[in-house]
């Protein structure tokens, strides 16, 4: 059975130098990993991020700066201190972002994807949902129909 997802609203961070404010009015408590190579690339090791939703905002003058990674999806970071900002869907415009940008946020690791590219050296202790790109791919998919 699964348990139900719970989210917090009004969720606030910043990256680390403070030069980006982050709001977000729906955050899921469920802690996704990524093990893909372009995440490993982009971070230095799996990228840690929750659902967002489409309602984030950051402050007027944030200094973002905003990469296209694939035909799909982009990523954004600060421009000042380099922090990694989030990860969005170009067509639903839905944000995963990195769960340590949030203050005391209360989360609890769910799940992991692209297990299939995660390197032999490191391994996660939780009892989590694991799929591999096809299946995440393949479930991605069944929720746009």
């Amino acid at each position: 059975m699964e348990t139900p997802t719970q989210s917090a609203a009004n969720v606030s961070g910043s990256c680390l130098c403070g030069a980006v404010n982050i709001t977000a009015n729906h955050v899921d408590n469920k802690v996704g990993v990524c093990h893909c190579n372009m995440c490993r690339k982009w971070g230095g090791g799996p990228f840690l991020a929750v659902d967002c939703g489409v309602n984030v905002t950051f402050n007027d003058d944030a200094p973002l700066t905003i990469y296209a990674s694939s035909e799909w999806a982009e990523r954004g970071f600060c421009k000042a201190c380099g922090t990694h900002l989030f990860y969005r869907l170009k067509e639903s415009h839905k944000y995963i972002m990195p769960v340590g940008l949030f203050n005391d946020f209360n989360a609890e690791l769910d799940h992991q994807i692209f297990i299939d590219e995660k390197p032999a050296f490191y391994d996660f202790a939780n009892k989590t949902t694991m799929m591999t790109g096809e299946e995440c791919f393949a479930a991605f998919s069944e929720q746009q129909s």
